[in-house]
Parts: structure tokens; sequence; C-alpha cells
């Protein structure tokens, strides 16, 4: 990293950018890599209470395959370490979890012209995260390339309240809807979200990590038919994007 770029990355930010060497990510678009996405949903979600009911329709569940959807898979030293999946919600395409159990608050916004990134069916292997605690933010960023890619209006999270804090301080998320009992999860979930346009200014220069060169998002987001040669994985570009900048 060039001595410039160093002087502006806070020592977090550089043991991040170290971790993200070894991580790659991979979109999951066959059975075989979607059962490996359903057995780390389900350690995942065991260990925090959530897969204790309605098991299969929280590992795999319809919303997984519509259209404008996007499930990735998180990497490090070639194993699947965590995954999440991101719907790009318009008001043409409305599939995603913040729809189904937001819709009050949800289609107002989308008949109004609204856009978002919808990031849901976070999960991590536990003994990972234990032990690299940054593979959150790691796996987050695949919504922040997808805000940038797709250009919308903002970034949601549907998350229980105890993680507000984390979202409000990371990506200056506000409430959208309050807390409300949801039954699929047995759990009370809350609607927040954050300004695309303010993220894009801020966000990458508080975390570096989190950004991302164009051809890196478009590995990870255009269809497959726009793409000559479509990537096994794909590999971080956030410390050529520092270099460049710094």
């Amino acid at each position: 990293m060039a001595s410039a770029a160093q002087g502006k990355v806070s020592g977090f930010s550089a043991s991040v950018l170290r971790f993200l060497e070894n991580i790659e990510y991979r979109r999951i678009d066959n059975a075989d890599d979607l059962e490996d996405i359903a057995r780390i949903r389900y350690k995942a979600f065991t260990m925090v209470g959530l897969a204790r009911e309605n098991v299969a329709s929280l590992l795999i569940d319809e919303l997984d395959f519509k259209p404008n959807a996007h499930v990735m898979g998180i990497f490090f030293d070639e194993q699947l370490v965590s995954t999440i999946r991101v719907h790009h919600v318009t008001a043409e395409h409305r599939d995603g979890v913040a729809v189904a159990q937001f819709p009050d608050v949800m289609h107002p916004l989308l008949d109004a012209g609204k856009t978002f990134i919808d990031p849901v069916r976070f999960a991590a292997d536990p003994e990972i995260m234990r032990e690299y605690p940054a593979l959150p933010y790691l796996t987050l960023r695949v919504a922040t390339m997808a805000t940038v890619y797709f250009d919308v209006d903002y970034c949601l999270s549907v998350i229980k309240p105890n993680h507000r804090a984390f979202y409000k301080r990371v990506f200056q998320s506000i409430e959208f809807a309050p807390p409300r009992f949801i039954e699929q999860y047995q759990h009370s979930l809350e609607l927040h979200a954050a300004d695309a346009h303010e993220l894009k200014r801020t966000l990458f220069d508080r975390y570096p990590f989190f950004n991302s060169e164009p051809f890196e998002r478009r590995m990870m987001f255009a269809p497959r038919e726009d793409l000559a040669m479509p990537p096994l994985t794909v590999r971080p570009t956030a410390r050529y994007v520092l270099q460049r900048t710094g």
C-alpha cells in the first residue's frame, strides 16, 4: 500500500483490509452451492435461536430464486464462511423480506419511485466469526457494492432491535419502522434504512474496506449473459481503490 494511503487508514480498517486479502466472493446459482448455503444458514441461525421453528423456510425459500435476488457466498482460504442475499427492490420488482414483512411502509415508498437494496439472510460460521470478528463487515460489503452498482436510494436493514446500534454507527441507518413481532422468525424485527447517497459520500472514507472497483461490482451483479466469461470467484478490490485514491 502506498504510504499516503496508509496514512488515511485506521488500525481497525488496516486489519480488515489484511483479512480481505484472503477473501473471495462467489455468486451462488447452482443447486450444490445452495445446499452449502443452507448448511451455513442452519449453523448460524441455530446459534441465535432462529432455526428452532419453521426450519425449512429459514434455510432456503422462494425469495432465493426471484429474478431480483443475488445470493452470495464469502470464502476464506477457499472455505465457505458466510453468506448474504440481497434483493434489488424497485416498483417493478418488489420481492424481498422488507416488502413482505413491512408492506405498509415499503409499498408507498415504491409507489413513489424509491429504490432499495434489501440485504438479508446474513449467516456466518460461528467458529470462524469468533476467530475473525471482522467477518460481518466483509459479508455486509456485498450490500455496499450492490448499493453502488444498482444506484438505489436506500440500503435497508431488517434487524433485531439489539443490532440497531451497529447499523446506526456503521451505516448511519435511521428507523423506517419500529419493532414488530414476525411469526415466521418468532422474533421482533424492525426496519432501518441508510440513505445511499449519504452512504457513498462518507462510508468509504470511514471504512475503506467497503469500497470496490466498478469491474468487481459488475462481476458480482451483472447478468450472466452480459459477462463474456463469468468468474468462478470474485477477488476484492478495496485495496486497489485505496492505493489509487491515496
